[in-house]
Order: C-alpha cells, then sequence, then structure tokens
C-alpha cells in the first residue's frame, strides 16, 4: 500500500486507513476502492480517542444515548472516510443502516433527511440486537460511485 493524501494508506483496488478518523476495531479498512466503486465499512460515531459522538454520562453514572447526534456523526465521518478517499456524499448510491432500537428510526430518519433526499441513494435500515459497543445506538456502511479517473474533488 502506498500513503494516500491525508496520511491514509491506498493503492488501486486496496483498502484505506484513514489518518484523524477512529482506528477500525479490527483488521479492516475504513473504505475500499473495487474498480469505480468504494465500500465504507461500518462505520460509528466514535471518535479517535474512542468517545463517542452523542453519549452523556452524567456525575451519577446515568447515560443519555442520542441517536440524532451519533446519525449526524456517523454520516459526518463516512463523508470525511470518502473524501480522503477522492470521493464524497454526493457519490454514494447505497446505504446500509443498523438500528438497536427501532424507536430511534424518527430521529435517525429526521437526520439522515439533513444530507439525503429522494434523489439520494438507495437505503436499507434493519434492526439488530447490538453493536460493538453498548453506547452505540447506530451504525451505517455505504457504497459510492466514484470512477477511479475522475480529477480530485476541491477542498
Amino acid at each position: 500500500m502506498s500513503t494516500a493524501p491525508g496520511g491514509g494508506r491506498t493503492g488501486s483496488d486496496r483498502g484505506l486507513l484513514v489518518a484523524g478518523k477512529a482506528v477500525p476495531r479490527g483488521r479492516f479498512p475504513h473504505v475500499r476502492r473495487a474498480g469505480d466503486f468504494l465500500f465504507v465499512s461500518g462505520t460509528s460515531s466514535r471518535r479517535p480517542d474512542n468517545s463517542f459522538e452523542g453519549v452523556e454520562v452524567d456525575e451519577l453514572g446515568t447515560t443519555r444515548l442520542d441517536i440524532r447526534a451519533q446519525t449526524r456523526a456517523v454520516i459526518r465521518n463516512i463523508d470525511d472516510i470518502l473524501r480522503a478517499a477522492g470521493s464524497s456524499l454526493a457519490d454514494v448510491v447505497e446505504i446500509t443502516a443498523f438500528l438497536v432500537d427501532m424507536n430511534d428510526f424518527g430521529g435517525y430518519n429526521e437526520v439522515y433527511a439533513e444530507f439525503f433526499d429522494e434523489d439520494g441513494p438507495a437505503r436499507t435500515t434493519v434492526a439488530v440486537h447490538q453493536l460493538p459497543h453498548p453506547h452505540l445506538r447506530v451504525e451505517i456502511k455505504a457504497i459510492a460511485h466514484a470512477p477511479a479517473d475522475r480529477p480530485p474533488l476541491e477542498a
């Protein structure tokens, strides 16, 4: 693998680890190119310091989990990952979202609509028993169509 802008590792049809993002909790890339497609691994609201956006714990240990803040952070993380690979949310053609509780669907859907509309990606949303950390309410993976030979994005 070679070094990508921003310090990530990449190559033709290879995986990319994006500098400045939370390190994956396993041996897999943030994103992998296959021809003209980018496949973004399941992404959460986890920050590089391993804390989570949308999680508040008070002095008594009571935890408040905010699906809106988590969804917004997940989509922004996906955008950052895509930009490191020379793409953006505008190129996303499919989204798969995993919710721990379908009672969070309304808040998740509300924030999703801040980024995408009916002209956006195809989407599947499913309920799962749990995600890799008990504070996580949502994880999203994405596929983007991003021809490898197009000019780089402007900053």
